[in-house]
């Protein structure tokens, strides 16, 4: 008997107890959504996912002290080929905004970034650069090539989609976001000239630039350059025996001393091109690691994107010049 009304009891505080667990969820959930949303954000730093590190430092660039940042790509991390992790998810979620690079350079992040486009701004830095401005390579079947960054003119545009993106969310700031782009892209200006005059010494015949993959398009078409690459424009293809020759052909034919490997994709092909070179009779070497699809390591020069540049356009230089000028 005392059991049966126990068990009443029981039976009659259920729905109650279930009322209140609602309310608790609901209101956790509530908080969860109040904290990522925008309403509160001058009030605090505004929280900032990126992807590649190239764009990590666009963002705090131009976030300066009013931004936290979380970069999910590292120096040495092919975006082409990464998977986010169920940490990069939750960092992602957590984010007032999200950056990332677009065009398909983060190809196997495409769908966690297209959900996560319902519920915060996830902005895509190239978007703001006009179709006739973008490369289109053959083999991506009607797509644009996402490696926008090697044209300092075109990473200019980028720095206007991010400070939009923060004046937007954080609109009481505004006024320091502008300074800031305003002052980077004086600095991209000043690089655009340096880059220009760093490579002018480097004959018409010897404007041929070898690489791992084909991702230096947009420099080749703003500096004059014939690029060359092993692979296809992302690097989830695979180069083969043909790729090789091909490129081992060019080499010998135009003569080349140099070509160049990448710190995201490993030097295997590039020695083989190599050996193949050699067999037809010209002898190349490898004329330095160029940053591709990521920044250096974080606090040196070649971890920002203006020391990135700076430091491919070097070794470019010194690895094209002619034989008696090195």
């Amino acid at each position: 008997c005392i059991r049966d009304r126990g068990m009443s009891m029981a039976r009659r505080l259920l729905p109650a107890l279930v009322a209140i667990v609602v309310v608790v969820l609901l209101g956790a959930a509530c908080a969860s959504d109040s904290s990522t949303s925008g309403g509160d954000v001058g009030e605090r730093p505004v929280r900032v996912t990126t992807t590649a590190n190239f764009i990590t430092d666009l963002a705090e660039v131009i976030g300066g002290e009013r931004v936290e940042v979380t970069g999910l790509l590292g120096p040495g991390v092919d975006p082409h080929l990464y998977k986010a992790s169920a940490g990069d998810v939750a960092a992602l979620r957590d984010a007032d905004v999200v950056f990332y690079g677009g065009l398909d350079l983060e190809g196997r992040m495409a769908d966690v970034l297209d959900e996560l486009s319902d519920d915060k701004p996830t902005i895509a830095v190239s978007e703001g650069i006009p179709d006739d401005r973008k490369r289109q390579p053959t083999e991506f079947e009607g797509k644009f090539d996402p490696h926008i960054w090697f044209s300092v003119p075109l990473w200019r545009e980028a720095v206007d989609v991010v400070e939009q993106a923060y004046v937007e969310l954080d609109p009481d700031n505004a006024d320091g976001y502008r300074e800031r782009a305003d002052a980077y892209r004086a600095e991209l200006e000043a690089l655009d000239a340096e880059v220009r005059e760093t490579l002018a010494s480097i004959p018409d015949d010897k404007r041929v630039l070898v690489t791992s993959h084909d991702a230096f398009g947009y420099f080749g078409e703003e500096y004059d350059f014939e690029v060359v690459g092993i692979q296809g424009t992302s690097t989830a293809t695979e180069a083969t025996t043909a790729d090789i020759d091909r490129v081992a052909g060019v080499i010998a034919d135009r003569g080349l001393e140099a070509v160049f490997i990448e710190s995201t994709v490993s030097p295997q092909t590039i020695r083989a091109v190599l050996a193949a070179a050699e067999r037809r009779g010209q002898t190349a070497r490898i004329g330095g690691e160029l940053f591709a699809d990521a920044a250096g390591e974080r606090g040196t020069p070649e971890g920002t994107y203006i020391g990135m540049v700076r430091h491919n356009v070097g070794l470019i230089a010194e690895g094209l010049a002619p034989s008696g000028s090195r």
